[in-house]
């Protein structure tokens, strides 16, 4: 029977080659039943056998296995898990990935639409200036709108009693030697002219937009007064109004002016004409309809 209380000493060779976890277990488990067996001797109890202690020992380390054995399992699982989840990673980034592709395509397509609505933009609004500044233009001739601005007087009398009257076609020639000269707008004593204007008689008296007018005849006339005197006396129709002037005796007198005011003309509503559709034109008369 082996001594508990004083066990041989192990053989170093087979203490080597003992596993390092087994000889920790048993060494530990010795220690602990040599303690016991001491006092059990000491309190004059019988001695244990050994047996029991290799058998718990051997259980200890079954179940030590089965630990080492549960957590290599585990982290295996977890290792897959970790795989799978990096592979889950990798499909989304390169998902994002494309899609922030497709929104960099939408960008620059939708920056060029930007730029070719920026160009049609500065084109329609060069055209829309344009088109403001001819219907300006037009206003002002037609005489639609009021205008400011310097030109010449000009005062057109009758000739002294018992001489001879102004009349209708003497107006039109004075006014279509002021256009000649390049005035802008007319006016004839508060009656601005315009493309309908009509200049005649009625009886002695001298309709301007159906409105009588008596002598003495105030013509305003806007345009740039250093040039406008002399182009009026150069034209056609300013000789001949020159030519009237002394053969009759009409008074007659020219002024430059800084500021002349003239008003729109009153809006007149068409009576009998009536503006065709866009897609209407003139007919032939000669087309027959089929």
């Amino acid at each position: 029977m082996v001594d508990l209380e004083h066990p041989t000493a192990p053989d170093p060779r087979a203490r080597a080659a003992t596993p390092l976890l087994s000889l920790i277990t048993a060494q530990s488990m010795d220690e602990d039943y040599a303690h016991v067996a001491r006092r059990r001797a000491a309190a004059g109890e019988p001695a244990v056998r050994r047996g029991a202690p290799h058998r718990t020992a051997a259980i200890v380390v079954a179940v030590f296995g089965v630990l080492v054995a549960t957590a290599a399992v585990q982290t295996a699982q977890g290792a897959d898990e970790a795989q799978s989840s990096r592979t889950v990673l990798v499909a989304r980034v390169v998902e994002r990935r494309e899609t922030v592709e497709q929104l960099q395509d939408r960008i620059l397509a939708l920056r060029s639409e930007v730029e070719e609505s920026e160009r049609l933009l500065a084109a329609t609004t060069a055209n829309q200036v344009t088109a403001q500044s001819r219907l300006r233009r037009l206003q002002i001739r037609t005489g639609f709108i009021a205008v400011r601005g310097e030109g010449v007087r000009i005062t057109m009398s009758d000739a002294p009693p018992g001489g001879e009257l102004i009349r209708d076609t003497d107006l039109q020639l004075l006014v279509n030697g002021l256009w000649q000269a390049g005035a802008e707008a007319i006016s004839i004593s508060g009656q601005r002219l315009t493309v309908r204007t009509a200049i005649e008689n009625s009886g002695t008296v001298v309709n301007v937009n159906s409105q009588p007018l008596r002598s003495p005849y105030v013509v305003n006339a806007v345009g740039d007064r250093r040039t406008l005197q002399a182009d009026l006396l150069a034209s056609d129709s300013g000789i001949g109004v020159a030519d009237l002037v002394t053969r009759f005796g009409f008074g007659f007198e020219m002024v430059n002016v800084e500021e002349l005011v003239l008003p729109a003309a009153a809006p007149r509503t068409l009576r009998h004409a009536e503006p065709l559709p866009a897609d209407d034109g003139p007919r032939d008369p000669e087309e027959s309809t089929p």
